[in-house]
């Protein structure tokens, strides 16, 4: 007996839940994106979880036709590392907002790339705050005026690129969500990649910080001469510049996070806890 399947589509990963974002949001393109990359890899929708925090990019595991958590604020990665930790064998996706995950959330991330966990994290970056309506966020622009900035935010932005290259992160690259092709090749790559894969989408906000126009003037491809598995060279190109490079900064190889530790399951340790308790008695 002969037992053929369908290849899965884009909209088999599609739930029936509409999207509530605003028209011509970018977090559409990265929604969109990820349906025709899971697509690309063959993955079961049971064989995939969506997790993110609080915001309007974190509500995206509504939309996925797969397993998903919408958990606490700036707590993705935390939820992220057990998923994976108990199921490795399980595809992680954690998705949200650059509020999300660098300003209450900013602590995990380090963390969790430094490990070298085998997930992709996705940052849908507009620089605002959209679901509490406009305020300057980690990653807004000198000079960006909010209901929060009045008169021009004066920090620094954060530079979730640079971030990541710092923290350890094995995989990091920038896309865009006027580039929605590219896009579903980077989220391709990057769940391909064994190790910490960070995407950083510059994903425009069109009610309350609509970018569109100046990503289109500004945006780049990364130099095909630029060698991803050169660090110092990534870092470089992470750095502020006139132009916004898209594609993959930097590509490494070791050993991933949930292998290693489930690896002391194998190991016997003889432990009395009388024992240990008499030490203190």
């Amino acid at each position: 007996m002969v037992v053929s399947t369908m290849p899965l589509t884009a909209k088999d990963y599609k739930s029936e839940v509409k999207p509530t974002w605003c028209p011509g949001c970018g977090d559409f393109a990265v929604l969109s994106a990820t349906f025709k990359a899971l697509a690309d890899l063959q993955l079961r929708p049971e064989q995939v979880v969506v997790v993110s925090g609080i915001g309007c990019s974190s509500r995206i595991p509504y939309f996925c036709n797969t397993y998903g958590i919408h958990s606490l604020h700036g707590r993705a990665l935390p939820m992220a590392t057990g998923i994976k930790l108990a199921r490795p064998d399980l595809t992680v996706l954690a998705m949200g907002g650059d509020g999300d995950l660098f300003s209450i959330g900013a602590g995990h991330f380090p963390h969790a790339a430094r490990r070298n966990l085998d997930i992709l994290v996705v940052c849908m970056d507009n620089q605002t705050y959209g679901l509490t309506k406009a305020q300057y966020s980690p990653t807004s622009f000198v000079g960006h005026k909010s209901k929060s900035s009045p008169y021009g935010t004066v920090e620094w932005p954060m530079n979730p690129v640079l971030l990541a290259l710092a923290a350890g992160a094995s995989w990091v690259a920038r896309g865009y969500s006027g580039r929605p092709k590219q896009l579903q090749e980077l989220i391709v790559e990057g769940v391909r990649h064994r190790g910490f894969a960070f995407l950083n989408v510059q994903s425009p906000c069109t009610e309350f910080h609509n970018t569109y126009n100046y990503y289109d003037a500004r945006v780049q491809d990364i130099p095909k001469d630029h060698d991803p598995t050169d660090y110092l060279s990534a870092v470089r190109l992470a750095l502020p510049q006139e132009k916004t490079l898209l594609g993959v900064f930097y590509r490494s190889e070791r050993p991933v996070y949930e292998e290693q530790v489930r690896a002391f399951e194998k190991v016997k340790v003889e432990f009395d806890p009388d024992e240990f308790l008499s030490r203190y008695g």
